[in-house]
């Protein structure tokens, strides 16, 4: 499949498939319309903003009016792996939201990497896994997330900095963080 000069896939120099849940992902985002959401990163961002994930939110709130697909039609593992697949446009700040829904551990293990080999997100995973466990080295999930993808090669361009996935802690209100927590 060609890949678009603006995607992720094509700043990391991969590939693309044509994707079951990209399908999906489409079909559900015409029967729950958002508004404010352009283009499906924007419908996807209003989706995971709506599950709780605030790490990034739309420019334009959708607003009450918008009704996010039930788990039961986009459980949040297809969510997770529909942010981090390679056709989309390349928004790094998109994949915080993938990133925080796994570091509250509102995904099922196994599903999520069973999706992830489908869809061929293992690559993004990894990478993502990787700047995770620089914050949090014992967080259970992201380590099997790791364990499963660990053997992916590291990426040409960089995905994004470790700090974009945690927060400071601060310590008595001074400027220089304590130490760091991944957002969850």
């Amino acid at each position: 499949m060609q890949v678009d000069a603006t995607t992720l896939a094509a700043r990391l120099g991969k590939t693309v498939h044509i994707s079951p849940l990209q399908m999906k992902a489409e079909r559900l985002r015409r029967r729950f319309p958002c508004e404010s959401a352009e283009c499906l990163e924007d419908w996807l961002v209003a989706v995971a903003n709506a599950r709780g994930a605030r790490a990034v939110v739309l420019p334009r709130n959708p607003g009450p009016a918008f009704e996010a697909p039930p788990v039961a039609d986009l459980t949040d593992e297809e969510l997770v792996v529909s942010i981090c697949q390679l056709q989309r446009l390349d928004r790094p700040q998109m994949l915080r939201l993938a990133a925080q829904l796994v570091s509250r551990e509102a995904v099922a293990a196994g599903a999520l990497l069973l999706i992830a080999r489908r869809e061929r997100v293992e690559p993004v995973l990894a990478e993502l896994s990787r700047q995770a466990l620089r914050v949090d080295p014992n967080h259970v999930l992201w380590r099997r997330i790791r364990a499963a993808f660990g053997g992916e090669r590291e990426l040409r361009a960089p995905l994004l900095h470790w700090t974009r996935l945690a927060e400071p802690v601060m310590r008595n209100r001074q400027c220089n963080a304590a130490s760091w927590r991944l957002v969850a």
